[in-house]
């Protein structure tokens, strides 16, 4: 098969490199890719918004299967419009992609789905919603009604914080995703991550995973995309797992189909979970970044033959064989990420690195220059290796990670800290 991959971060590599493993694999294609990737596979140069250019790419290339790896192009319409182009797809429509461009939409699918989430209220002016968290008080959650990359959520801890949060997203420091709120009630408990796929039909589990959203030790300091993370996440236990699938899941895709808009694709489902009993903190409809590095590791090249399972809707005849092992992945970080960094540092030591089944640098924002590596982007790299243990997997992250030669880079020394 000829397959183009769309996307250039560290869930995209580790889509890659486990997508080469699979023998069905002739000509693998990453658009637009970085650094790391070029090793392992051909990048192009083409802008993955616009569906027309992708479709067309894809016919002059022999493309037989495409990936969609991020968020935007699905919420701009991008898998349709490849699909319209008689082509086979992984990732959701733009309709079912709205569980995620859109928060307001996904309550209102939870509200009639009956799935447990936290209580919320949806505001379009900053006056009103600045009475409503008055009203509430704090803790309380604010997030940016559209996508913002994994930064459009503030966990505001007092008044004043959700307040700010609310001067923020109105004042366009989010962009388009900021123009309307969602405010929602604090949830207690631990997060994590719980992935399926589903073909409009069938749904089938493929893993569980916890990040660390924080930016420094003792999730500390603001949030981010995710500083690192690691799988399999032990709350989720096999009578959690059955909870979240029979009362948020499984009510959820039968809702989206009812509606006339099925979900296909990966749906990644953040779940807070307290006293045994998950309740839904978020929809994605791709894989998590740094999560899929993880995934990927202990997947490794049956994840093709699910994905494309999943685009020929015949889940129903495949299933994900897990080894009993650990994996843990480390993000290094430029300076300053979050917020303002530098970009074009040199990173050097990458080439002393191991790369085989059970250790792995996913690149993130990276570009060759001369020979050299450098940063273009917040996060960077995704250390991450397996472990017969999550100790195991701990130490062999680290050992890589202090390996790694770049003073102009930041990492938390903490990840998997919850578990261990």
């Amino acid at each position: 098969m000829n397959i183009l991959i769309l996307g250039s971060g560290g869930r995209e590599h580790s889509l890659a490199w486990a997508i080469k493993q699979n023998p069905k694999c002739d000509r693998l294609i990453v658009a637009p890719g970085n650094a790391g990737i070029a090793a392992i596979a051909e990048c192009a140069d083409i802008n993955i918004l616009d569906g027309g250019a992708v479709a067309t790419f894809a016919e002059e290339n022999a493309v037989d299967f495409v990936i969609v790896g991020p968020e935007a192009p699905l919420a701009a319409g991008v898998a349709d419009r490849l699909r319209s182009a008689g082509l086979l797809v992984f990732g959701p429509s733009q309709e079912a992609a709205q569980l995620e461009a859109s928060k307001s939409f996904t309550k209102a699918i939870c509200d009639a789905a009956k799935a447990p989430t936290a209580a919320y209220a949806h505001f379009s002016q900053a006056d009103a919603a600045r009475d409503y968290i008055r009203t509430q008080g704090a803790p309380i959650v604010v997030k940016a009604d559209g996508l913002a990359a994994g930064k459009g959520v503030i966990v505001a801890m007092t008044e004043a914080e959700a307040l700010a949060a609310i001067d923020d997203m109105f004042d366009g420091s989010f962009g388009d995703a900021g123009a309307e709120v969602v405010i929602e009630e604090f949830m207690e408990g631990e997060e994590a991550s719980f992935f399926v796929l589903c073909d409009g039909k069938t749904i089938l589990p493929v893993g569980t995973a916890q990040d660390h959203k924080r930016a420094y030790d003792g999730d500390t300091g603001p949030n981010t995309g995710g500083m690192g993370a690691y799988s399999p996440a032990p709350v989720m236990t096999d009578e959690i797992t059955t909870k979240a699938l029979d009362e948020i899941i499984r009510p959820t895709m039968a809702e989206m189909a009812k509606r006339g808009t099925p979900f296909q694709g990966v749906l990644f489902c953040g779940l807070m979970i307290q006293n045994g009993q998950p309740r839904l903190v978020e929809y994605n409809v791709r894989f998590g970044d740094p999560e899929c590095q993880c995934l990927m590791m202990r997947l490794g090249g049956q994840i093709l033959d699910l994905l494309q399972a999943c685009a020929e809707e015949r889940l129903h005849e495949v299933a994900a064989n897990w080894a009993d092992d650990h994996a843990l992945t480390i993000v290094m970080a430029a300076k300053g990420y979050p917020g303002s960094y530098e970009k074009g540092t040199v990173i050097n030591g990458l080439e002393t690195q191991p790369e085989d089944s059970f250790h792995m640098v996913f690149h993130a924002g990276t570009t060759e220059k001369a020979g050299q590596i450098t940063a273009t982007g917040g996060r960077v790299l995704s250390v991450t290796a397996r472990g017969a243990s999550l100790a195991e997997a701990h130490e062999k992250a680290y050992a890589m990670a202090h390996g790694i030669d770049w003073q102009d880079g930041f990492y938390r020394s903490d990840i998997g800290w919850r578990a261990l």
